[in-house]
C-alpha cells in the first residue's frame, strides 16, 4: 500500500462522539487503501484509552498530549506574534519532529490534514495535501463577536481575521480544500476568490446501525413525563448559549401548554450557566451519559436550539436517524439536505419555536415525520458514498506543494 500521512487536531475515537465522527469515518476509509501513518492530539485523559484501538488502522501513528490549560497559556503568544490564536495551541516540537521524520523515512508524498490548524505541520514539505476544513472556522470566531460584549468581542474579531489569513494560505498551498456543506464552500470561495478552483464539498454521513430504533432499548424518562432533548457537549459555547436560550425562553411558553414536558440537556461537561439551569420540574442536566441513544430515542422531541453554528449538525442527523421528529433553528438546518416541515422543523423565535415543539410533542405527525426523517438519512448521508469522493482527490492529476510558507 501507498504511504500517506495523515493529521488529525483530535484523536478519532471514540467512533460516536461530536467531532470525531467525521475524521474516524475518514480513519477508516483511509485505511483501506494506504499505509496510514497518523499524527493526532489527545486533549483528555479518557482520550489515551482508545490509542491501542489506532493499531488496526494505521501503520505508524504519534498521540501527541495535549493540555488544554497549557495550551491556552501558550495561545497567548499569538498575541506577539501576530498569528491566530489557534495555531499555538495545536502547536508541538515533537510532533512537528515525527511529522517530518516520518514522511523522510516512509518516502511519503500525499497528505489529508483534517482541520485548518494541522496544515502547520506540513508548511515546506513537498507533499500532494487534502486539507479537510470541515468548516470556515474563522466565520464561526467573526460569529462568536457579535454574541459577546469586549473585551471578548475584540478578541474573538481578531482571530476570525487572522485565522481567515492562515487559512486562505494553507488553501493556496494544498491541492484540494474539502468542506462539509456547500454553504460552508460557498462561503470559503467568497473570501479566499484565489482557491475556488480547488474547492470540494464532501458531506457527512450517518452509522444508521448504530443510531437506530431498538424496542429493547430501556427509556431514561420517568412515565408521562414529554421528554424534549437536546444534546452536546455542554462546555462548548454554542450548546451553552442553545440551553440557556431553551430553558429560559421557550421551555416556559412550552410547559405553559404541556405542563408534563421537560427538557433533558444532555452531555459531558457541563458549564456553570448550563448547571444552574436545572431544577425539579422543568430541566435535567444529565452530564456525561455512557450512551447518548437512549435519550434520543425516547425522547418525545429532539431541538437543536443552536443560534450560532457551522456546517452541518452531526446532533440533527443523528436523531433523523432514530426515527425523532427534531426542532431546530434555521441556522443549523439550512445544510441539511431534506426538506422542512417535511422530514424536520425549523423555527427562529422563541414563539415560534416552542409552537413547533408543542406541535409535535406525540401523535401521529410526530411519528409519520420521525419515520420520514430515518429514510431519508438511510438515503442520503452514507459514510462509504460520500467519502469515496476523497479518492479522486487524493490520486490528483498532479502534485500540489505545501513548500511555500503557509
Amino acid at each position: 500500500m501507498e504511504p500517506l500521512l495523515f493529521l488529525v487536531h483530535r484523536i478519532p475515537f471514540p467512533p460516536n462522539k461530536g467531532d470525531k465522527i467525521r475524521s474516524h469515518h475518514l480513519l477508516r476509509h483511509l485505511a483501506q487503501r494506504y499505509a496510514v501513518h497518523l499524527g493526532t492530539f489527545a486533549d483528555a485523559a479518557e482520550d489515551m484509552a482508545y490509542v491501542p484501538e489506532l493499531a488496526p488502522f494505521t501503520k505508524s501513528y504519534h498521540v501527541e498530549p495535549l493540555d488544554p490549560r497549557a495550551a491556552r497559556l501558550r495561545s497567548v503568544t499569538a498575541f506577539l506574534t501576530g498569528e491566530a490564536l489557534t495555531l499555538p495551541y495545536y502547536r508541538s516540537a515533537a510532533l512537528q519532529r515525527w511529522v517530518r521524520r516520518t514522511v523522510a523515512e516512509q518516502g511519503i508524498r500525499k497528505a489529508v490534514v483534517f482541520s485548518g490548524a494541522m496544515a502547520q505541520y506540513v508548511r515546506g514539505l513537498d507533499l500532494h495535501v487534502v486539507l479537510d476544513f470541515v468548516d470556515v472556522d474563522s466565520a464561526k470566531w467573526s460569529q462568536y463577536a457579535d454574541h459577546h460584549s469586549w473585551p471578548s468581542s475584540f478578541v474573538y474579531r481578531r482571530e476570525g481575521v487572522r485565522l481567515l489569513s492562515f487559512e486562505r494560505g494553507a488553501a493556496a498551498c494544498s491541492a484540494s480544500s474539502v468542506f462539509v456543506t456547500r454553504g460552508e464552500a460557498e462561503l470559503f470561495e467568497r473570501l479566499a476568490p484565489e482557491c475556488k478552483s480547488r474547492v470540494h464539498v464532501i458531506e457527512m454521513g450517518v452509522d444508521t446501525q448504530y443510531f437506530s430504533p431498538d424496542a429493547k432499548r430501556v427509556s431514561p424518562f420517568a412515565a408521562g413525563e414529554a421528554a424534549i432533548v437536546f444534546t452536546g457537549a455542554m462546555d462548548y459555547w454554542p450548546n451553552i448559549d442553545a440551553a440557556v436560550w431553551f430553558a429560559q425562553e421557550i421551555m416556559p411558553k412550552v410547559r405553559s401548554v404541556r405542563p408534563d414536558a421537560r427538557f433533558y440537556a444532555v452531555g459531558m461537561r457541563p458549564a456553570a450557566a448550563v448547571s444552574r439551569l436545572a431544577d425539579a420540574s422543568a430541566t435535567v442536566v444529565t452530564g456525561k451519559v455512557d450512551d447518548v441513544r437512549p435519550y434520543l430515542q425516547h425522547a418525545s422531541v429532539v431541538v437543536a436550539p443552536l443560534r450560532v453554528a457551522r456546517g452541518i449538525q452531526s446532533k440533527v442527523l443523528e436523531a433523523m436517524a432514530m426515527a425523532r421528529p427534531v426542532v431546530t433553528t434555521a441556522a443549523a438546518g439550512r445544510s441539511i439536505r431534506s426538506v422542512a416541515g417535511r422530514e424536520f422543523e425549523t423555527a427562529s423565535e422563541a414563539d415560534e419555536f416552542a409552537q413547533k415543539v408543542v406541535a409535535l410533542l406525540g401523535g401521529a405527525v410526530a411519528q409519520a415525520m420521525g419515520q420520514r426523517a430515518r429514510q431519508h438519512v438511510i438515503a442520503e448521508y452514507n459514510w462509504e458514498r460520500n467519502l469515496a469522493d476523497y479518492d479522486a482527490l487524493i490520486a490528483g492529476p498532479g502534485q500540489a506543494s505545501a513548500r511555500e510558507a503557509v
